[in-house]
Formats: structure tokens, sequence, C-alpha cells
């Protein structure tokens, strides 16, 4: 089992930056790649930006140039730099791992892109 918390949401203006944290504990040996994801309202969960164990990353076309996925393997954290950010950014952000051929996720924290 694999626990994941994230951290670092919250309100800011468009075209502000937000960073967002997710640590992971428990069976952290088995972890290869990270993942984040989110869900605006009334929309559909969708894949963000993912980095192998090898640190190799991708990204969504919708946040491409804007965001920066990047981890820390010795504190077991995933990170989300996101820049320039929009108000169609605003949604629960997630991450999930991938552990021994399973998929964990984290509880979500909230972004608002507002003015």
């Amino acid at each position: 089992q694999v626990q994941l918390v994230e951290s670092g949401g919250g309100l800011v203006q468009p075209g502000g930056s937000l960073g967002l944290s997710c640590a992971a504990s428990g069976s952290i040996a088995s972890i290869t790649a990270m993942y984040w994801h989110r869900q605006a309202p009334k929309k559909r969960r969708e894949w963000v930006a993912g980095i192998s164990s090898g640190g190799s990353t991708s990204y969504a076309d919708s946040v491409k140039g804007r965001f920066t996925i990047s981890r820390n393997n010795a504190k077991n954290t995933v990170y989300l730099q996101m820049n320039s950010l929009k108000p169609e950014d605003t949604a629960v952000y997630y991450c999930q791992v991938a552990a021994a051929g399973l998929a964990f996720w984290g509880q979500g924290t909230q972004v608002t892109v507002s003015a």
C-alpha cells in the first residue's frame, strides 16, 4: 500500500503561479511512475502530467509549456509547478502513483484561478 498526501493548492489570479507537492509513504520502494490528474466541476477527471522512474516527463497539450512535473526520489515526493495559470485550470488536482501493478491516489487539493 502507498499513501499519498497532496499540498499546495489555493487561490491564484490568472497569470499567476502555484506549486503542488505530493508526498508518498508506505510501500514506496515499489513506486514507478508518478502522475498528476485534475477534475473540474461537472467534468471528467483528466490526466495532466506524468514522470517515469527515470525522470522522463509527458504533459497534456492543455498544460504543455506552462506546467512542470518533477520528482525527488529521496523525499518520495512528486511536484507540479504551474505557471501562467488560466481560469480553466481551476480543478481539484490529484496525484497518482503506479506501484506493484496498482494505482494509488491522493485525496486531492483544490486549485482555483480567479481574479
